[in-house]
């Protein structure tokens, strides 16, 4: 009996030993100490998803009103401002329904944003296109409001401030549009909302500072942009999937 006891063991060790030296020859087993970063599984390809930044160019994208991506580079795999005032980054192509995930770090006391729906016909992008607020909310003045926190909807839905990791980290995005709805997540806490076909969101955006600008949230379709007019800001594994 304890033979059988001891046979069975060991049979399961065995078992055990080929699993995990399965598994360390899968691309991604490996992700806790060397992560695959700005690469897509054959499984994510079948699901949809698309690489927005290749990680190594900037291919694919180009700077606001521009027709390159001036002011920025990658560095380490990393899409980077390449100093002060470096313009918004957008992309080339234009989605309408779609669910984005990105990872981002910011300095201590460091500012930035995610937007989308971006067109190109106003002079700032921030007067036409929604914006993912990105923020050291524990070094800079605006986390001092859910508003305008880190993962809020920038000005109209606000977002725990607990929610985003401090200056120097990496933050998850994902945000998810269908239509004329939009939901934020950052680090897997949901943040900012709204529906801008809503009455509600409509009246938000009339008592804000959004108001002076009429084509604000108007357009269901667009471009992805990163803001880079703010300092300094680093982004990597940027997927996109259309949603029908």
């Amino acid at each position: 009996m304890a033979r059988r006891a001891f046979t069975r063991v060991a049979a399961t060790s065995a078992a055990a030993i080929i699993m995990a030296a399965c598994a360390s020859n899968s691309r991604r087993a490996d992700t806790p100490t060397t992560p695959m970063h700005n690469a897509l599984t054959q499984d994510e390809r079948r699901n949809g998803w698309q690489l927005l930044f290749d990680g190594s160019s900037t291919a694919g994208w180009h700077t606001y009103r521009m027709s390159s991506a001036t002011g920025w580079q990658v560095v380490d795999g990393e899409l980077t401002t390449t100093g002060p005032g470096a313009g918004d980054l957008v992309t080339d192509r234009q989605f309408d329904s779609f669910e984005l995930t990105l990872e981002w770090k910011v300095p201590p006391n460091g500012n930035s944003g995610v937007f989308y729906w971006a067109h190109e016909a106003s002079e700032k992008i921030y007067e036409n296109a929604p914006e993912m607020q990105i923020l050291d909310n524990v070094g800079h003045r605006d986390g001092l409001s859910p508003l305008t926190a880190a993962g809020a909807l920038y000005g109209l839905s606000p977002a725990p401030i607990t929610a985003a990791r401090p200056g120097g980290e990496w933050n998850t995005v994902r945000i998810i549009v269908k239509g004329s709805k939009v939901e934020h997540f950052l680090n897997g806490v949901p943040t900012g909302k709204g529906d801008f076909d809503s009455d509600e969101l409509k009246a938000l955006i009339a008592a804000s500072k959004f108001n002076q600008w009429p084509t604000y949230g108007k357009s269901r379709r667009g471009r992805i942009g990163l803001q880079g007019d703010h300092g300094s800001v680093w982004f990597r594994n940027i997927y996109i999937r259309p949603l029908k």
